[in-house]
């Protein structure tokens, strides 16, 4: 069974796809840009302002489903330039708990309104 789960803390779908869906004891939350869900404008700064303000539309979300950082299991990080892998991980460290989730970081040729960074996660709420 699957079941959509959204929240108006983070970023609305801007295509025909959910923000999450929950599939049995999993959740499967889809790429999050750095949009401010408030004003749905995308956020400035650099990589570390973006990958801070992605991984709190993921927080968000994975709230919305009574859930936390500490139940992800896997995440893909999707990167305009690698060179910044450093910036985005500082950050990125600071909300996953220790086991940290499995992960992949890929540079991508393009992203979503040519943000610098986009990540997806897969948590585990069984």
């Amino acid at each position: 069974m699957r079941t959509a789960v959204s929240t108006p803390s983070a970023p609305g779908a801007i295509g025909p796809y959910s923000q999450a869906i929950r599939a049995g004891d999993f959740l499967f939350v889809s790429g999050q840009i750095p949009i401010d869900p408030g004003t749905g404008a995308l956020i400035d700064g650099g990589v570390a302002d973006q990958t801070r303000r992605v991984l709190d539309n993921l927080g968000a979300i994975l709230a919305a489903a009574g859930a936390s950082f500490d139940r992800v299991v896997k995440t893909t990080v999707y990167l305009a330039d690698m060179s910044e892998f450093g910036a985005m991980n500082e950050v990125y460290a600071t909300y996953f708990p220790q086991p940290a989730p499995a992960r992949a970081t890929i540079q991508a040729a393009a992203l979503p309104r040519n943000v610098r960074v986009e990540i997806d996660l897969i948590a585990y709420l069984g």
